[in-house]
């Protein structure tokens, strides 16, 4: 069964591609739950109007990005963290604490799904995290687990 994604989906596909799964699948969980469509003649007419439709907007929304990028470049966050003697931290930092200390101190918006973090953040020091704001933009932001 063919199916057109309306939204990202994670080991599946990303928006407005046709992928294929199994036909229960897709029936009981991608369409109901307004993630999928059906890939029938009609939705894949729709489809490229609605891709001509959004790259109009995302090329209106590129400069703004880049513009963000270019706020980002350079700076270090601070996060406090409970930590124990030898440098451990308790739990792990997750790209959720990134995107509020970027809210909380550089005043940028960011979701958290654009963040990435490349490795484990589990002890104290310097950490380089990737942004993809755009599939054209994208930038690192390095972060400083400081104990509390």
């Amino acid at each position: 069964m063919d199916i057109i994604l309306l939204k990202d989906m994670d080991n599946l596909g990303d928006k407005h591609s046709i992928v294929s799964v199994k036909p229960g699948y897709g029936r009981n969980y991608l369409i109901p739950q307004g993630v999928g469509v059906v890939a029938n003649a009609s939705n894949r007419k729709k489809l490229e109007t609605l891709i001509a439709d959004e790259e109009a907007k995302e090329a209106a929304r590129l400069e703004d990005y880049r513009a963000l990028a270019q706020q980002m470049e350079g700076k270090t966050l601070k996060i406090g963290v409970k930590a124990g003697t030898s440098g451990k931290i308790f739990g792990s930092v997750t790209n959720v604490q990134v995107a509020q200390a970027l809210k909380e101190q550089l005043g940028l918006d960011v979701e958290r799904k654009k963040i990435v973090l490349p490795e484990e953040v589990k002890d104290l020091g310097t950490y380089a995290a990737v942004v993809n704001l755009h599939k054209e933009v994208s930038t690192k932001i390095e972060f400083e687990l400081v104990a509390e």
